[in-house]
């Protein structure tokens, strides 16, 4: 594998596990334990399983989806957030709150959605330049 996607997958995993940590275990520990819809134990190493896998098709994919063209960055960032942002916004939040018990579906759709928003401004870019790189002599 080319080193831009070793980084792209850092990208992706690196910024998420510590915002999901913080944001999920910490900052907003409390309003998740309100919805009653985590396990009051929640099982690490799955979490990060999940976002290993999601690192390696988002860094996989972005190549074949966006621009790696040096000058195209920031528009490949952009579309990156929209577009690997919404994807994981349907299964991290519309599916979760389809499927599961909790107290209030509309809290748990504002909480994940500013969540999701959060992470992709921060991986996005981190993509786009990392398979910037690429390009670079």
């Amino acid at each position: 594998m080319k080193k831009p996607f070793w980084l792209a997958f850092l990208a992706y995993v690196v910024p998420t596990f510590a915002t999901g940590f913080v944001w999920h275990l910490v900052a907003f520990h409390d309003a998740y334990a309100r919805l009653g819809i985590y396990r009051p134990d929640p099982i690490i190493p799955f979490g990060l399983g999940s976002m290993l896998v999601q690192a390696a098709c988002f860094a996989w994919a972005y190549p074949r989806l966006f621009s790696t063209a040096r000058a195209d960055w920031r528009r490949s960032a952009a579309w990156t957030g929209l577009f690997f942002g919404g994807l994981s916004w349907s299964f991290t939040s519309i599916a979760v709150a389809a499927k599961h018990p909790m107290s209030s579906v509309p809290d748990y759709l504002a909480i994940e959605t500013a969540y999701t928003a959060v992470q992709f401004l921060l991986v996005a870019p981190l993509m786009a330049l990392a398979w910037r790189e690429a390009r670079t002599p």
